[in-house]
């Protein structure tokens, strides 16, 4: 993996992922919380064919919760891939509709790092400070293991498709803006980034 792919995602990765805490309303209402499962699977099924990721809630129970709880209110159908790093990792979590990611615009507390960050797992994305967790995820496409010592836990792992993960567009990198797509959703994506792939829909496997 080369140095230079690395470092800046890295750093991009760090920042902006949640917002910071001045930027919530201070009655936000908390969204789902229900317990998951043990173990579950997800069925992914996007724009490049589809995926299965398998969570494991002993790894990171927080994280294990809230994305068993996004999938179940269906909050990243239509979701755009919007930072694509070959080597490094591919990223999502902005809902389609604004309103909708301003519901769950709400942090969870960090999980112990318990597994590494290796070719096909799966981890929330934060900011830099403590507890900022919300519903921005990636998937590892590299060896990462020093994002453990940044406090970034995995939380499962791609069991199947991960070939569909790789073949996912990469073309505009890191260049979607995150305050755009906050307030305005997929309507600036689909404008000014027409080619990224997309989630058409994430189920519980049943």
């Amino acid at each position: 993996m080369k140095k230079i792919h690395f470092l800046p995602a890295l750093a991009a990765l760090l920042s902006a992922c949640s917002p910071s805490p001045a930027q919530k309303a201070p009655d936000a209402k908390a969204p789902a919380s229900e317990t998951a499962p043990t173990t579950y699977r997800i069925n992914f099924d996007t724009s490049r064919g589809p995926f299965v990721v398998e969570i494991n809630r002993d790894q990171a129970p927080n994280g294990a919760d809230r994305l068993y709880n996004l999938v179940k209110s269906k909050y990243f159908d239509g979701t755009r891939f919007y930072r694509v790093v070959p080597g490094f990792m591919v990223q999502w979590g902005a809902a389609a509709d604004p309103k909708v990611a301003a519901d769950w615009d709400v942090n969870i507390p960090d999980d112990e790092v318990k597994a590494t960050n290796e070719r096909g797992t799966i981890t929330f994305a934060a900011s830099s400070r403590p507890n900022t967790r919300t519903t921005h995820m990636f998937i590892n496409y590299g060896d990462n293991a020093r994002l453990d010592a940044m406090g970034f836990a995995p939380l499962g792992k791609v069991v199947s498709g991960m070939e569909t993960v790789d073949q996912i567009y990469s073309g505009d990198g890191e260049r979607p803006d995150q305050t755009r797509m906050k307030t305005e959703g997929n309507a600036y994506l689909e404008k000014e980034f027409p080619n990224l792939d997309f989630i058409k829909t994430a189920r519980i496997a049943q």
